[in-house]
């Protein structure tokens, strides 16, 4: 069985594919100081509660954008597993050409974004992916990754929102029911959620236009169950799409030694 870490800036989403499926999948959030031995006391109780044998994992993969955070996820891998984990990164076979000028600061995420996209869904496509920052990532017809747009997260838009304003209440996001707010709260949520929408579609548009053909758009992330109710834009609704680049990367490379010994570990998973 493979294991599949993606640790983005909020959260880290372990999750477990036997080959077929996904057997079951566990959200944390990030944390720099948190040691592997807070990984395993978390993770192998969790594992044990839906029935997934610890040591039935043979492979493991990390995908970051929080390079701080890498320690320790490996040596959770490595010491608790016993499996030296593959860290996407761009010296790896990914399969996919990248059109960007500098492909060594293209996050992890987004690469992995375009990769799954391209091989579940065809080309060409825009990958929105709703996080702390809100993504939107291109493939050509070609089938080429070739860059895209990056919007802070509407979860940053409400913090700015509330520090900057005293007045104005911290809230959570929500479809509302009229985009005339007739009380503060009711206006704040309206702008925060037609507000983004708007950017979001602004931006599909003007990405669309600049593409050599009609492009399948993709939502995926936390939020994008919620905003693509707000939308006829998105073609297909993909929550699980960065593991599933990790998954497709995985198994496309075939990583370090599957069995972790301290003399021949240094270096191993870079």
């Amino acid at each position: 069985m493979l294991l599949v870490i993606d640790a983005g800036n909020t959260n880290i989403v372990f999750a477990v594919h036997d080959g077929e499926s996904w057997l079951g999948q566990w959200r944390i959030s990030t944390n720099e100081a948190r040691t592997a031995d807070e990984y395993a006391a978390w993770l192998l109780t969790l594992f044990d509660r839906v029935g997934v044998n610890a040591k039935a994992i043979t492979r493991a993969i990390i995908g970051t954008v929080v390079p701080v955070a890498l320690y320790e996820l490996r040596r959770f891998c490595r010491e608790w597993l016993d499996v030296v984990p593959l860290v996407a990164n761009a010296r790896l076979d990914w399969g996919i050409d990248v059109l960007v000028d500098n492909p060594n600061e293209l996050g992890a995420d987004r690469r992995l974004n375009g990769l799954a996209g391209r091989e579940l869904f065809g080309a060409p496509l825009i990958v929105v992916d709703f996080g702390t920052a809100t993504t939107f990532d291109v493939v050509n017809s070609a089938g080429q990754f070739c860059g895209g747009a990056i919007a802070p997260g509407v979860n940053l838009s409400i913090d700015a929102l509330h520090r900057a304003a005293a007045r104005l209440p911290r809230m959570s996001i929500g479809r509302p029911t009229a985009a005339i707010g007739r009380n503060t709260s009711v206006a704040m949520r309206s702008g925060l959620f037609w507000g983004y929408v708007g950017l979001v579609e602004g931006l599909i548009h003007r990405i669309s236009d600049e593409m050599d053909a009609k492009p399948t758009v993709i939502a995926t992330g936390g939020l994008a169950p919620l905003f693509s109710e707000g939308t006829p834009l998105f073609d297909v609704l993909a929550p699980d799409l960065t593991l599933d680049g990790l998954r497709l990367l995985a198994d496309r490379n075939t990583g370090p030694p599957l069995s972790y010994s301290p003399e021949r570990s240094q270096g191993i998973g870079q």
